[in-house]
């Protein structure tokens, strides 16, 4: 993914975008403070962190990776927020080693579920790190979209492969070891103790969509950014959603 803000990258990240900024202000109204600490799970190179920081927010990116940590910092000074934008390196499963348990006001645990051991650890950490009345800005892979990316690409048996399989892995060369429907991500949520606020269907259509056509008819990546955010808030379209998106907070 990039940067939310880039019109191209927006058809990807548009619909949780614009959930996440929501529930910032949301957010802000209630513990009476412009500037939120927010804590970017797996953030990696910044995607939303460096805009969430241009929104004033401090914002701390834990993240495996050097190279993407490094990519981060660099994006966050190109965007002037470097003093807002903390990276740190480490994973879900050791977040405590390298952050405080209860000291964030928002937590965005996005792509993590998907490759951790044990995402019902994984996603209480992330729960564990919130303040009281936290937000969470959970985003997981969904089991339907890549079915039916299988599907449509004539990958038919790898389709009926993710479907049976517990993992929702189409096989040995799937890069995503680990998919969701939107039920099994709404209970590991609940079994946090977390109120589940909203799902939404991510990348309903987008990926499935041939970029020619977005790139070149005039009018139509605004008109599919239209769809995709009608279709996001409506539960039919969840099943076959690439992401699925819950926002969820502590009482």
């Amino acid at each position: 993914m990039s940067d939310p803000l880039r019109p191209r990258a927006s058809l990807r990240t548009a619909v949780v975008w614009e959930v996440l900024k929501d529930a910032l202000e949301r957010r802000v109204k209630t513990a009476g403070r412009d500037a939120l600490d927010v804590l970017d799970t797996g953030g990696g190179t910044g995607n939303f962190a460096v805009p969430v920081a241009r929104l004033g927010h401090r914002v701390t990116v834990v993240d495996p990776s050097p190279n993407a940590l490094f990519a981060l910092e660099r994006r966050a000074a190109e965007a002037g927020v470097e003093d807002r934008v903390r990276a740190v390196q480490g994973d879900a499963h050791g977040l405590f080693d390298v952050v405080e348990r209860g000291g964030f006001d928002t937590v965005l645990c996005h792509g993590v579920l998907e490759y951790v051991d044990d995402p019902a650890e994984g996603l209480r950490n992330a729960v564990d790190a919130l303040r009281p009345a936290g937000t969470l800005s959970l985003l997981a892979a969904g089991l339907g979209g890549a079915v039916l990316a299988r599907a449509l690409a004539g990958h038919f048996t790898e389709a009926r492969h993710a479907l049976a399989d517990p993992a929702g892995s189409w096989g040995a060369g799937d890069p995503v070891p680990r998919r969701f429907t939107a039920e099994q991500l709404t209970d590991l949520v609940a079994a946090t103790g977390l109120q589940v606020g909203a799902v939404h269907g991510v990348r309903v259509f987008a990926d499935l969509v041939p970029g020619v056509l977005v790139d070149t008819e005039p009018g139509a990546m605004d008109a599919l950014l239209k769809l995709e955010a009608a279709a996001a808030e409506q539960p039919a379209f969840h099943s076959v959603a690439t992401q699925l998106h819950v926002l969820a907070e502590r009482d």
